[in-house]
């Protein structure tokens, strides 16, 4: 067995020290790259932590937990929090992964044919005569609905796909959380609700 003379333990000693300061400066500049935040258009900054997906939000610096529901972003988007946290949308993962060139989305322009995507959503959610109502999906898929209304309404062609109705088809895909509505679908076409 080699005996280690004190000059060599010092050294060593002296190497993992610094490697782990290293490393101890960086965790938090690598745990905060991969966050999010964001501005609500009533004003507000929203952070999202990027590990657990609690979203927070400070006004006149005090932070406070965002309740659940829709809000509307002061960019026109917008984001869901469940049970306190958010259901990621396409920011938010663009803020966690590394930027790619924005390519035309496929749905701009598209005209909208029989049922909206909000209302399809709305349709699978919540059901054709609000059976599932009471399901936790549901209401935030009746505020997208009526957010979608409205950028019709304010549209020059309101048959055409808005920003929320492209919403409304990512989040169709998000059976996890948007589940369907187990009761049998009815005759009606849920409207949306008036504020």
């Amino acid at each position: 067995m080699t005996e280690r003379t004190l000059p060599e333990i010092h050294i060593s000693a002296l190497s993992v020290a610094w490697l782990g300061a290293l490393l101890f400066a960086l965790l938090p500049a690598t745990s905060h790259a991969s966050g999010w935040t964001g501005t609500l258009k009533g004003g507000g900054q929203v952070n999202v932590d990027p590990e657990t997906n609690r979203a927070t939000v400070t006004r006149k610096g005090v932070q406070s937990q965002l309740w659940d529901g829709v809000h509307r972003l002061d960019d026109g988007s917008y984001i869901i929090v469940n049970s306190g946290q958010v259901i990621p949308n396409q920011a938010i993962l663009d803020a966690r992964t590394p930027a790619q060139p924005r390519d035309i989305e496929a749905w701009e322009g598209t005209r909208i044919e029989g049922y909206s995507p909000c209302e399809r959503l709305v349709h699978r959610v919540c059901g054709f005569t609000l059976a599932c109502v009471g399901q936790p999906a549901c209401e935030p898929a009746l505020q997208l609905l009526e957010m979608e209304n409205g950028e019709r309404a304010a549209s020059p062609d309101p048959n055409l796909m808005t920003f929320t109705s492209n919403q409304c088809r990512q989040a169709d895909t998000d059976k996890g959380f948007f589940t369907s509505c187990p009761q049998p679908h009815g005759d009606s076409v849920p409207q949306a609700r008036q504020p």
